[in-house]
């Protein structure tokens, strides 16, 4: 259909101003192989980096997304952002370091009349994590019949169509292979975190045994999913681990049967479930290091959110936070102030007072304050990511 004259003529004036965008970004592009400074985010994952997509997926299904309501976002924002926190991710904490703007969702709501601002919106990047999402693809739960999100919804929200996503934005960011290399070789890539919702999901048919199987798989899916943003022009990329699934309180309830010796005495934590996010990990930084040999010119990051989680599990005093690490900061009666049935915010859930002094928000998800640390932890270990 055709646009009105009007309407046409916004629409060239904002392709002119892309266009300037553009050239713009091509020149910062090539400054920052100097000085290692990046103008862009591009980030895929789950509910750990969602910074608002999964609210949009919820509303293509008439459901409310949770996460729209008070108490999410009260920390910082001082209101709902789509956000799994009280206020901001890893992945806010690190744009803040880069000094670029919070990374907008992919997802997020449409734009009824196009303007400069709209069309170049993702010009700083743009955040494809979905909360729930998996690496492997949808069919590989419902070919097993396993429950959750993944098989849930009839929209794939995993990390391929979350790499389709990115590709159908690509035109608009560059238009000829020397201006994608030098724009993307000034953005920023995180792909992850991936694995927990592969491995959380099938917790409730299979067993750890059978779930530890699919690793190698998981794994396989990050590594095709760099090699394939590499190829893209990708040339910094952090690579996050798997968490330490044995102390997030939403797993514990589906062991509720696990005898005492399966608990660490000391933290509390499920050994066995633990041991397969180590698993994941050490598959994962195998895989990565032969893909840095392979692509000797692209920059390949591992970071760790295993052991940032694990330190505050075993020191909590040492970060401020409560004695009872485990126990969730909004959430419903239960054990650990979780229950799988009365979610944060409900009329029936109960909000910690000061959210800074606890581990867990609403179950898997960390409160702001363990949100900075990881962070800190992340950027302080690759040097800021800009060449420092």
């Amino acid at each position: 259909m055709a646009l009105a004259p009007g309407r046409s003529k916004m629409r060239i004036i904002t392709l002119a101003v892309c266009t300037l965008l553009l050239l713009a970004s091509a020149e910062a592009a090539t400054s920052s192989a100097v000085d290692r400074r990046y103008h862009s985010i591009f980030s895929f994952g789950d509910s750990f980096a969602d910074t608002g997509n999964n609210p949009a997926v919820f509303a293509w299904y008439s459901f409310f997304d949770p996460v729209m309501r008070p108490p999410y976002g009260s920390t910082f924002f001082g209101r709902p952002t789509g956000r799994n926190a009280d206020g901001r991710l890893i992945l806010d904490f690190i744009a803040e370091s880069l000094e670029l703007p919070y990374v907008p969702p992919f997802l997020g709501p449409p734009f009824a009349f196009p303007s400069p601002a709209d069309d170049c919106r993702f010009r700083q990047g743009a955040s494809f994590a979905v909360g729930a999402a998996t690496a492997l693809d949808v069919e590989f739960f419902r070919e097993r019949d396993i429950p959750g999100a993944p098989s849930k919804f009839p929209l794939n929200t995993s990390l391929g169509v979350q790499l389709e996503w990115f590709e159908s934005m690509k035109p608009s960011l560059c238009r000829t292979t020397q201006e994608c290399k030098e724009f993307l070789a000034g953005s920023l890539f995180l792909v992850g975190e991936f694995g927990v919702n592969d491995y959380h999901f099938s917790f409730q048919r299979k067993s750890v045994r059978e779930v530890r199987s699919y690793v190698p798989r998981v794994v396989s899916e990050i590594s095709m999913a760099v090699e394939r943003l590499i190829k893209h022009g990708a040339s910094t990329l952090v690579v996050p681990g798997a968490i330490p699934s044995g102390c997030s309180p939403p797993v514990f309830t589906m062991f509720p049967d696990a005898a005492p010796a399966e608990y660490d005495s000391r933290t509390g934590c499920l050994k066995a479930q633990n041991e397969l996010g180590r698993h994941h990990n050490a598959l994962l930084q195998a895989s990565l290091k032969k893909l840095r040999a392979k692509h000797p010119h692209a920059r390949i990051i591992y970071a760790d959110f295993f052991g940032p989680v694990m330190e505050m599990v075993e020191s909590p005093r040492k970060f401020g936070f409560r004695d009872d690490v485990l126990t969730v900061c909004c959430g419903g009666p239960g054990r650990n102030n979780y229950n799988g049935s009365v979610y944060c915010g409900d009329s029936g859930a109960t909000t910690c007072g000061h959210p800074s002094a606890s581990l867990y928000w609403d179950g898997v998800h960390f409160t702001e304050a363990a949100n900075r640390y990881i962070a800190a932890g992340w950027l302080s270990s690759v040097g800021h990511w800009d060449g420092a």
